[in-house]
């Protein structure tokens, strides 16, 4: 019976893709391994291998098609002796599947092979003795894996150091005359893609030095996370409630992943001694106008932090910056995002031209803006946007911590409490209230030196807050 070949998931975030070219034409036979197509993906090209033997039946999905959902068939493949005109009862067969229900084996992304990517028709459709069993073709294969962004270490076999490519990829190098183990790979697990060859050849990124052996071998890659159902094996029913997830909580879960898989984190940390500042936030509130018997404003700890970030970056423009592929932005204003805690997560709203905004103007800004944001009444400009953000949980004790950069922004101020401290000055031992803060950077816009001094102009700014009055 035919088999439906489907739109492969290329990447842990793709959701659609676009299909750039068919490699093999319709009537053409097909090899377990041959190249049949390449895909196009948000971070690369890539091509699609076939996982089983036989004959392109029929084209579902023409080449040049943008936007093509992952798991949606793109073209058939006939077994030995089936004719061309059974291929028209695959496609309906395959849209008629039943999607898949929480708590049932979920879809696992398929590798570049095309493992888990070429199914039976329907579910009673008997499979080729070639076929792969339900089990392996549910699992992708860990030498092409998926889950790690661009950056992340060539993965290898774990006893030769072989490094990893994509067929296309090592033709090209070839052609070229160069060694594809001295490629830094930014495909899935720092596979070698095409890309990589093209920036080689260009001499836009330097070949690395030759190495040898298994000690030059790198992380073997991350094993394929489990399905639904196996996880919920491990526990007993009616020991655990499913609550499904929401939509904030998913989007939330994609962004992490996407941050902590493409974003190469970099920490840096430092101790701030904040009794001067909480003496200002005494004045500032005591100075708030009263009506009907509330003040105007009550300025928080937090309120103050935004502000010196805001000014610091200002103060080094350098690291008030957006990686992007095609160059780095650089902004000419400080919009900081601020983590409120929501049911269910968290999001970022955005307080606007911080390092203009007197501190009694961020204050009334922030009260607002949190509140609806539990209350999820912010619109989108509100919460998008942004060149740096702050998470405040000094005020669950919590003494320091580093905080996952949220895309696009190039950092993230992590901030604990204030805690009264023993410190040394001149000989002698005094207390101290210190906070403990931790900036995270994306290290391909703002790298150790830059992030210390932006650091240090928080610091200083912290430390003498009169200089965020003038």
């Amino acid at each position: 019976m035919p088999i439906n070949i489907l739109m492969p998931a290329l990447s842990p975030t793709m959701e659609k893709g676009n299909l750039a070219k068919w490699l093999k034409k319709e009537g053409d036979k097909i090899k377990a391994g041959d190249v049949i197509a390449e895909i196009e993906t948000d971070k690369a090209t890539m091509e699609f291998e076939a996982a089983d033997e036989g004959t392109l039946g029929k084209i579902l999905v023409p080449e040049g098609t943008q936007d093509v959902a992952i798991n949606q068939p793109i073209a058939v493949l006939l077994a030995e002796g089936e004719k061309a005109d059974a291929a028209a009862t695959a496609a309906p067969a395959a849209k008629a599947a039943p999607a898949v229900a929480l708590g049932a084996p979920s879809p696992q992304p398929s590798s570049s092979r095309g493992e888990g990517a070429v199914a039976p028709a329907g579910p009673a459709a008997p499979k080729p003795a070639s076929a792969p069993t339900p089990a392996a073709a549910a699992v992708p294969s860990p030498q092409r894996g998926e889950g790690q962004g661009e950056g992340a270490p060539r993965s290898t076999n774990g006893s030769g150091g072989r490094t990893f490519a994509s067929p296309l990829a090592r033709r090209l190098a070839k052609e070229a005359g160069i060694d594809v183990s001295r490629v830094q790979g930014s495909g899935p697990h720092g596979r070698v893609v095409k890309s990589d060859i093209d920036a080689a050849k260009s001499g836009k990124v330097p070949l690395a030095a030759p190495v040898a052996g298994a000690a030059a071998a790198a992380k073997a890659p991350i094993a394929p996370s489990m399905s639904d159902a196996q996880v919920m094996k491990l526990f007993e029913d009616g020991e655990y409630d499913v609550v499904p997830h929401d939509n904030v909580r998913k989007i939330i879960a994609r962004r992490l992943v996407e941050a902590k898989t493409t974003i190469p984190h970099f920490y840096l940390t430092v101790d701030t001694e904040i009794d001067a500042l909480m003496q200002l936030r005494a004045e500032i509130n005591a100075a708030s106008p009263v009506t009907d018997g509330k003040p105007k404003w009550k300025v928080s700890v937090n309120d103050l932090v935004i502000k010196a970030l805001a000014m610091a970056l200002m103060r080094v423009p350098d690291a008030n910056v957006t990686w992007t592929e095609a160059g780095m932005l650089r902004h000419k204003r400080a919009d900081v995002g601020v983590a409120v805690s929501i049911p269910g997560g968290l999001i970022t709203p955005v307080v606007r031209h911080a390092d203009t905004k007197t501190i009694s103007q961020i204050s009334i800004e922030m009260k607002d803006l949190a509140a609806r944001a539990r209350n999820r009444k912010l619109a989108p400009q509100e919460y998008q946007g942004g060149t740096t953000a702050v998470s405040n949980l000094g005020m669950f004790g919590i003494k320091d911590f580093a905080a996952v950069i949220n895309p696009p922004h190039a950092t993230i101020l992590a901030v604990g409490a204030g805690i009264e401290t023993p410190v040394v000055r001149e000989g002698k031992v005094e207390v101290r209230t210190i906070m403990t803060c931790t900036l995270s950077t994306d290290h391909r816009a703002v790298d150790g030196a830059l992030g210390a001094q932006l650091l240090g102009a928080f610091r200083e700014l912290i430390e003498k807050p009169a200089g965020m009055l003038a």
